[in-house]
């Protein structure tokens, strides 16, 4: 990968650099409620399935379409379209938006780990959604992490 590739426009990254601008926040794989008047999205601790709550990484990653169809993939072609539902602090948005990343972000600071350290993270603070009936999902809305 390239010296400083997060700095360049997310259309100049190459898979391998795409895949790694992820901060590991695990806050993407939260379910969100779309209020479809105002569209206005609020964020749940509700988790797809798939979201390992203890690391906040994907346990099918490479195949999750298989299980979760619907899961949305993030391209630099879409994020325009599908920004509004990404969380304040991803490192994709920031970066559409022409902001620089967070300190905490790993590729600053070397450290994976300092994304939940930061407080930031979704680090066993979410409950999978197979435990929660989908008209519950209101009762476990949450406020953004920062």
């Amino acid at each position: 990968m390239r010296d400083k590739f997060w700095e360049l426009p997310l259309e100049q990254l190459d898979k391998a650099e795409w895949e790694a601008l992820c901060d590991g926040c695990g806050k993407c794989c939260l379910n969100k409620i779309e209020d479809e008047d105002t569209g206005e999205v609020a964020l749940t601790r509700v988790a797809c399935r798939l979201l390992d709550g203890a690391t906040c990484r994907c346990t099918k990653y490479a195949t999750r379409h298989r299980y979760v169809p619907e899961c949305i993939v993030l391209t630099p072609e879409k994020i325009a379209e599908t920004m509004y539902w990404l969380p304040a602090t991803c490192a994709y948005r920031l970066r559409a938006e022409g902001r620089p990343l967070y300190d905490w972000h790993h590729l600053i600071s070397g450290d994976p780990a300092t994304v939940h350290r930061a407080g930031v993270s979704m680090i066993h603070r979410t409950v999978p959604e197979t435990q929660v009936d989908d008209d519950d999902w209101e009762d476990h809305i949450i406020e953004e992490p920062v």
